[in-house]
């Protein structure tokens, strides 16, 4: 039996419904990270879960003293808020979001977008050397997966 290509990982990925098997709501995403945090051992840590923001999640901010400072440090108390677990570490902080690398940053941000805002986290993209179009599970999910 052959491994299956990216392309159909991804197909199969994609076609993953927002809700479960039961019926229920998808309320968690599982994400990789394009770079990973990096704890003060040198250890990174790449996957992580985020949950689905409640309007109290985008409220409570608002109130915070930080963002009244700096309207853009309101991405990363947000952050914060949602993103249950960033590898092992599960006590996730503005601290902690603040030392991601800009590259994770945009990734959790687009993420919050498509999963609070779109309902979903699959994206449309074109293979650049076929010109083959076709849907990713932008939160991702391990190689070989369904």
């Amino acid at each position: 039996m052959r491994a299956p290509s990216a392309v159909e990982v991804a197909e199969r990925a994609a076609a993953r419904p927002e809700t479960t098997t039961s019926g229920e709501l998808r309320t968690e995403f599982a994400f990789i990270l394009p770079r990973g945090f990096v704890d003060s051992s040198g250890r990174v840590h790449r996957d992580g879960v985020m949950r689905l923001a409640t309007a109290r999640d985008e409220l409570v901010p608002l109130h915070d003293d930080r963002v009244r400072e700096n309207p853009a440090y309101l991405t990363v108390v947000l952050l914060a808020r949602v993103v249950t677990r960033i590898g092992a570490i599960t006590d996730v902080h503005p601290g902690l979001i603040e030392n991601l690398f800009a590259t994770d940053l945009a990734f959790l941000q687009d993420l919050y977008r498509r999963v609070n805002q779109e309902g979903h986290t699959r994206a449309s993209v074109t293979c650049p050397a076929c010109h083959h179009s076709f849907t990713v599970d932008v939160a991702g999910g391990r190689p070989g997966e369904p």
